[in-house]
C-alpha cells in the first residue's frame, strides 16, 4: 500500500480498529479516514453509499461489528445477526461498487464448530454445528467471509478475511453486562479489591467513568453495593460464570493490529489457498497465538496481578460456552507473522491501562 493511499478504517474507535489505526500511523500511513457511529451509521445503507461516493477510499479495513460476551450473545440474538449482516452488506457492497483495491474483513474464531478438532484449522469451517450461545453472531461472520471469498472468485477482487482469536487490550469494553471475559474479569476483580480495601473513593471513580445500569459514583452506598453484588462483586468474593474449566486463547489487540496491517501489506487472495485447488474455500486466515489458558487460570492470574485478597467462586449453573477453542496458526506463520506478547505480560499491561 502506498503511504498516501486513502484508507478507511471502519470501527476505528473500537478495540481492534483503534489499534489498527495507531499501527498504520506508526508505519507512516498519512491518509486515514474514520467516522464514529454518530457521524456514519453503518446500518444505514444510503448513508454508507453517500460516504463512499464522497470519500472514494482506496483500501478498507472492516473492523466495525456488533460484539459482546456470552451473556450479551445469549440475550440479544437478533441484534447480533441482524446488525452484523447489515454492516457487512453495506461496507463490502459499497467497497465493490467503488472499486476498492483491497479490503480486510475481521471475523472471529467463533465461526468454528463447537466440537471442532483442536487446534482449529481453517478447514474446520462448516464441518459440524456451532456453539449455541453465539450462533447468530457466528453465522453473520461466516456470511462475511464467504462474501469476501465469493466476490474474489467471481469478480477478481482482493478481499481478505481474518479470524482473530479472543482479543484484549487498550480501549476494550469493560461493560459488566456486554463485555468479553477478560476485561469483565479485570473490572470485577479490581472493584472487589477496592471493596476489600474499603476504598470507596476508587469504586466511585470507576462507576463515574463507567456507570452500571444507571448507578454511578454519585449513587448511595446501598445502591452501589447492591448493583455490584448483582454482578457477583463483593469485598470477600467474586462470582464468575461457568466452571472455570474451558480453555481459551488470548491475543493482545495491538498484535492483532500488527498482523492485520501485515496482511494488508504482504498477503493477497491468491496467497490464501493452494494453486490448482478444484474447490477454492476456507481462504480466511486464523490470527492468534496458538497457546491457551483455562478460564480459572486466567482468573487466578488476574487476581495475582490486581492484588485481590478475596475468593473466586465459579457458578457452575451458568453456561461455560465452548470448552476449548484453540486456533491453528500455521497458515499465518507460513505467511510470515508471529505473535510476541504472551498472556502474563498482556494482563499486566491491560490492568495498568485500566488504572490509567
Amino acid at each position: 500500500m502506498d503511504k498516501h493511499a486513502k484508507i478507511y478504517v471502519a470501527g476505528h474507535r473500537g478495540l481492534v480498529g483503534s489499534a489498527i489505526w495507531n499501527n498504520l500511523l506508526q508505519k507512516g500511513y498519512t491518509n486515514l479516514i474514520g467516522k464514529n457511529h454518530h457521524e456514519l451509521d453503518l446500518l444505514d445503507g444510503v448513508a454508507v453509499r453517500n460516504f463512499f461516493d464522497s470519500e472514494q477510499p482506496d483500501y478498507v479495513i472492516l473492523a466495525a461489528a456488533h460484539v459482546g460476551g456470552i451473556m450479551a450473545n445469549s440475550v440479544y440474538r437478533a441484534d447480533f445477526i441482524y446488525k452484523n449482516l447489515q454492516i457487512q452488506q453495506n461496507v463490502i457492497g459499497e467497497s465493490f461498487r467503488h472499486g476498492v483495491k483491497k479490503l480486510l474483513f475481521l471475523g472471529s474464531t467463533c465461526i468454528y464448530p463447537r466440537d471442532a478438532v483442536q487446534p482449529i484449522k481453517e478447514t474446520e469451517l462448516l464441518t459440524a454445528p456451532l456453539e449455541y450461545t453465539n450462533e447468530p453472531y457466528a453465522i453473520a461472520k461466516i456470511a462475511g467471509l464467504k462474501m469476501c471469498e465469493s466476490f474474489n472468485l467471481q469478480y477478481g477482487t482482493n478481499y481478505i478475511a481474518v479470524m482473530p482469536t479472543n482479543l484484549y487490550g487498550p480501549n476494550d469494553n469493560f461493560d459488566l453486562e456486554r463485555s468479553h471475559v477478560l476485561p469483565a474479569m479485570i473490572r470485577k476483580i479490581h472493584l472487589a479489591k477496592c471493596l476489600n480495601e474499603e476504598n470507596m473513593e476508587a469504586v466511585r471513580k470507576d462507576l463515574n467513568l463507567r456507570p452500571v445500569e444507571g448507578i454511578s459514583g454519585e449513587s448511595s452506598p446501598y445502591e452501589i453495593l447492591s448493583i455490584l453484588a448483582k454482578y457477583g462483586i463483593t469485598a470477600d468474593q467474586v462470582e464468575l460464570w461457568g466452571t472455570g474449566k474451558p480453555l481459551r486463547e488470548f491475543l493482545w489487540s495491538e498484535e492483532m493490529a500488527d498482523a492485520s496491517v501485515f496482511v494488508m501489506e504482504h498477503v493477497d487472495f491468491k496467497d490464501t489457498y493452494k494453486a490448482g485447488d478444484r474447490d477454492i474455500r476456507n481462504c480466511h486466515i486464523n490470527i492468534g497465538t496458538g497457546k491457551e489458558i483455562s478460564i480459572r487460570g486466567l482468573a487466578e492470574l488476574i487476581v495475582d496481578t490486581v492484588g485481590y485478597k478475596g475468593e473466586l467462586f465459579f457458578n457452575s449453573e451458568k453456561p461455560d460456552g465452548t470448552m476449548r477453542k484453540l486456533t491453528d496458526v500455521s497458515k499465518l506463520h507460513r505467511l510470515g507473522w508471529h505473535h510476541k506478547i504472551d498472556i502474563e505480560e498482556g494482563v499486566q499491561r491491560m490492568y495498568e491501562w485500566y488504572l490509567q
